[in-house]
């Protein structure tokens, strides 16, 4: 069963896509970009600061799907 994730934490999906989907164990991410959820803008600061801010949202669309970076997972039955 596939499952649609989204989180007003991150950036919304621009176009035809989802923020991820999630199909049995396995969590496809469409990818994220250096903009802040909050005010909709590319964060300032360069190419570091964006970075971070990519990461962040990824991190964010990964606790919506019950995920984390440290290998904490939800399973399917």
């Amino acid at each position: 069963m596939k499952e649609v994730i989204e989180t007003k934490q991150a950036p919304q999906a621009i176009g035809p896509y989802s923020q991820a989907r999630m199909s049995g164990a396995y969590l496809f991410s469409s990818g994220q970009i250096p903009i802040n959820p909050q005010t909709g803008a590319v964060v300032d600061g360069g190419i570091a600061a964006q970075a971070e801010q990519v990461m962040e949202n990824l991190k964010q669309v990964l606790l919506a799907a019950k995920m984390s970076f440290n290998g904490s997972f939800r399973c399917c039955k």
